[in-house]
């Protein structure tokens, strides 16, 4: 064989593995990271201190702190905002939940990741499972630990979100929170300790999966409406209507339920005591309330558990709306989105059975 013609198959075969190498790229599933700041994308000044400074880290240094994730899928991220989500907002969410339905039109955009904090990650997630607009994966993640801790949870988590992303399995299930190998239903997971990586917990309805290192096994579906299935239409909305949540305890008084009332909330939530229940003083406050034109619901501060209508209180009679299986901070978010349609008190009991 002449050298010229072991040059040709040289070239062919570095032609070929280069060919086999683009097309394997061009197979792998897209996925759009946005990012919001939290714990996640924290920062501490060592590695074992328990203070830190939530958003301190782009969505970049974090993609690139995960090994291996660009071999799950081709990533890109962007940067929503970069706050704890203590200070997450309406403003924001609103922000959020748009670009998602805009990226989720995208053929190119095959699922999406959102990097959020803990303490209003519940809170967030099921504002996005009401008013995002696909059957896309749409998944939520975060962590307990700053970026910069002794193992840190967040690479992981963040590896593991994006396994949920690009799995077809994921597809229907509405907002799904991937965290310390659990996925969870956006309807509800809810926040159960300070500090622990395995904070979040379905109490009343169990994981839908779980997840390991990109690989993932599903459950359940979600058996309330959501997403495609909602009657939310957040496009051309800028403003929230204001709901408050008033924490029931003993000896309750009725004074900051007249004063939510006239600080303008349109809607106030009862975190009451047991099965939604409040003093006689707060029940004749709630239902003034309710005569001037407020939404009063009544859910629980209890862990777990529905509040059902009709049970301790006349709610008939009162005006008021039982929040079913819904924690006061859930309830806050389907009451605001409910007072956009401006509804009846019934109208409004409808979607706490339907969402």
């Amino acid at each position: 064989m002449n050298i010229s013609r072991r040059r040709l198959i040289a070239m062919a075969i570095m032609a070929f593995a280069v060919s086999t190498q683009l097309t394997y790229a061009q197979k792998l599933p897209n996925v759009v990271i946005l990012a919001t700041g939290g714990t996640i994308a924290g920062a501490a000044a060592s590695g074992t201190q328990s203070a830190y400074k939530s958003g301190a880290v782009t969505i970049d240094a974090m993609i690139a702190a995960v090994p291996g994730i660009d071999k799950l899928a081709t990533i890109k991220g962007e940067q929503i905002s970069n706050v704890g989500s203590q200070d997450m907002s309406f403003a924001i969410l609103l922000t959020l939940a748009k670009r998602i339905n805009e990226l989720a039109k995208s053929a190119d955009v095959d699922g999406i990741v959102i990097t959020h904090g803990t303490d209003t990650l519940e809170d967030s997630a099921f504002f996005l499972n009401m008013t995002v607009k696909t059957d896309k994966p749409v998944v939520m993640v975060a962590s307990m630990r700053p970026s910069t801790a002794v193992s840190a949870d967040g690479p992981l988590n963040l590896y593991n979100a994006v396994g949920v992303a690009i799995d077809p399995n994921a597809k229907g299930r509405g907002v799904l929170v991937v965290m310390n190998d659990a996925i969870h239903a956006a309807h509800s997971l809810t926040k159960s300790s300070t500090t622990s990586v395995e904070t979040f917990l379905s109490p009343l309805r169990g994981l839908v999966g779980v997840a390991s290192y990109g690989k993932n096994d599903f459950y359940s579906r979600p058996a309330w409406k959501h997403t495609t299935e909602t009657e939310f239409d957040i496009a051309q909305v800028t403003q929230m209507p204001r709901v408050d949540i008033i924490y029931g305890y003993v000896d309750m008084p009725g004074d900051l339920i007249d004063a939510a009332a006239a600080a303008g909330a349109r809607g106030i939530v009862i975190a009451g005591v047991g099965n939604g229940n409040m003093s006689k003083a707060a029940v004749t406050a709630a239902a003034n309330a309710v005569k001037k034109g407020v939404m009063v619901v009544r859910a629980s501060r209890v862990m777990s558990g529905l509040v059902g209508r009709n049970v301790e209180l006349n709610d008939d009679e009162l005006g008021f709306v039982a929040s079913d299986e819904l924690n006061p901070q859930k309830a806050r978010i389907l009451l605001s989105l409910a007072l956009l349609k401006k509804p009846t008190a019934g109208q409004v009991q409808t979607m706490f059975r339907t969402y």
